[in-house]
């Protein structure tokens, strides 16, 4: 028990540099290329996200829990049968999804309404054929609760893989390239940092060693194997696309609803550039949500059992993202003038993106009530949240965007995480407790209606409307600190948690010196 309470601390921790570091180096590369060179970047990223859950969140799980079954019976040969099973299958759909895509590129890239991306999507074809690999590495690492390779492969890939990026994408421009070379530029990038993956993955396997295994696995366990490999895998992938699907949507839809309204494509693609800098702005504020969210599995899988229908520890998590949720929403929302003038050079699009700032507090808490029910082992319903998000997506991009063109798309992504977490809000109500739920809303929305008044007075009194973007900068963290005193101080003083469950919180210490005078 020690070593998966340690191997889910690990895991915990690369995922939180790694979706700081996806956030970040997004906010540099979008100040090299511009708008439109970002635009491009971010209409084939989804793709590269698909690929990431399939070889980090979703088939290494079903690979591990196979491989764990296995050797808790002391059955070697098994263990080994499922890894040639895996990187059979693997290897086949991912040949498959490479094939597809590279014959499909041109296709592909007139349903998103640019065929200059047709190159793009060629190259990133390749990383489909990464991907069986690394899965299966991974997933061998984990079922041995060993979790140490997957979260060096995957820190090593998101540094080497943003290194090459930043580093190429300069590398193009100093060289005269266009916008769309610098694409295929951060695209190669991406493959260099697969590639970095699996060489640190084979150097931990032929660190380890291969065991010699003895005696063959029945053709019914193999069929098994498979099966439940493709099932469960695919599931888990699919809960964790949210914040790769709602995107991909975009990729599809944006450019070509606009063209309907008599938009010209250049314009199209510089409005889809600053409409993307919301990309990075919600991956930050739920970096902590889905950090949180990898760590309550395990924790909610232990507790689980034996509990019954008594088992309430659901509603710690939930309060807590809803305090992260609202809080980073909120303050992002006032603050999104000088935070974009920060980032991204000019405040151009800042009402679209305090529009998409709004779906943070619904994706932190979409994403803590889906990791709560996958430890549950309720994994269909929180791919069908994911179903949900993605249709909702869909029907309002279809109804917002010729009326209200940027910002109905703005609204779209926005209302589809709102339908996720309701939908998933409600599918956790049915199994587990979560009574006095309510008692804790005044308390959090008392503290925000206390930030958000403290920061438009802060706004008003440091108004960097002329100010240039180093005066922005400071009063958009001058902002952040502000802000973070105000609704930390009226959250503890609102009793929203509890001396005993602060206890149970980062920098619990620092807390407890402000209960003191509760």
């Amino acid at each position: 028990m020690g070593n998966v309470w340690k191997g889910a601390a690990v895991l915990t921790v690369a995922a939180l540099l790694t979706k700081l570091l996806s956030a970040l180096y997004r906010v540099p590369y979008q100040n090299m290329v511009g708008d439109v060179g970002f635009y491009i970047y971010q209409q084939v990223y989804p793709i590269y996200g698909i690929v990431v859950a399939l070889s980090l969140a979703g088939y290494p799980v079903a690979i591990s829990k196979l491989i764990a079954e296995r050797l808790a019976e002391g059955d070697e040969a098994g263990a080994a049968a499922v890894r040639r099973v895996a990187l059979l299958l693997l290897s086949a759909l991912g040949v498959m999804l490479f094939a597809v895509l590279y014959a499909g590129a041109e296709a592909v890239a007139s349903w998103m309404g640019d065929r200059r991306l047709e190159s793009l999507l060629r190259l990133l074809s390749f990383s489909f054929l990464f991907f069986p690999l690394i899965a299966v590495l991974r997933g061998d690492f984990q079922g041995q609760h060993d979790m140490v390779p997957t979260a060096v492969s995957q820190v090593g890939e998101q540094l080497v893989r943003v290194t090459a990026i930043l580093g190429l994408s300069y590398w193009a421009l100093r060289r005269g390239a266009d916008v769309y070379s610098c694409g295929m530029a951060a695209i190669a990038g991406t493959l260099v940092g697969m590639a970095a993956a699996l060489l640190i993955l084979l150097f931990y396997a032929a660190k380890r060693g291969r065991k010699k295994t003895t005696g063959r696995t029945p053709p019914a366990s193999v069929l098994y194997m498979g099966r439940r490999l493709l099932t469960a895998g695919t599931i888990v992938c699919l809960t964790n696309m949210a914040l790769t699907l709602i995107p991909l949507v975009d990729s599809f839809l944006f450019v070509p609803l606009l063209r309907e309204t008599g938009a010209k494509l250049d314009e199209v693609k510089w409005l889809k550039g600053v409409y993307d800098r919301g990309q990075p702005l919600i991956q930050l504020g739920t970096v902590v949500g889905t950090s949180l969210s990898l760590a309550l599995v395990p924790f909610i899988s232990s507790t689980r059992r034996g509990q019954g229908a008594a088992f309430t520890p659901g509603l710690l998590p939930l309060r807590l993202a809803a305090v992260i949720g609202v809080g980073a929403s909120l303050g992002l929302i006032c603050l999104i003038r000088p935070i974009n003038t920060m980032l991204f050079e000019n405040d151009r699009g800042s009402l679209v993106l305090a529009v998409l700032s709004a779906s943070i507090f619904f994706t932190t808490m979409a994403l803590t009530a889906s990791a709560m029910l996958q430890g549950m082992g309720k994994e269909w319903a929180a791919a069908a949240g994911v179903a949900v998000a993605v249709a909702g997506k869909m029907a309002l991009m279809h109804w917002l965007v010729p009326p209200f063109g940027v910002l109905g798309a703005a609204f779209a992504t926005t209302g589809a995480y709102a339908f996720m977490a309701c939908f998933l809000y409600v599918r956790l109500r049915r199994e587990c407790q979560l009574a006095h739920a309510q008692k804790y809303v005044y308390p959090i929305v008392k503290a925000g209606i206390a930030m958000v008044v403290v920061l438009q007075l802060y706004r008003w009194l440091m108004d960097a409307s002329a100010g240039g973007r180093l005066w922005a900068a400071a009063e958009a963290l001058g902002g952040v600190a502000v802000g973070a005193i105000v609704y930390i101080v009226f959250i503890v003083k609102g009793n929203v948690f509890s001396e005993q469950e602060l206890s149970a919180l980062p920098l619990a210490n620092k807390i407890r010196l402000l209960l003191g005078s509760r």
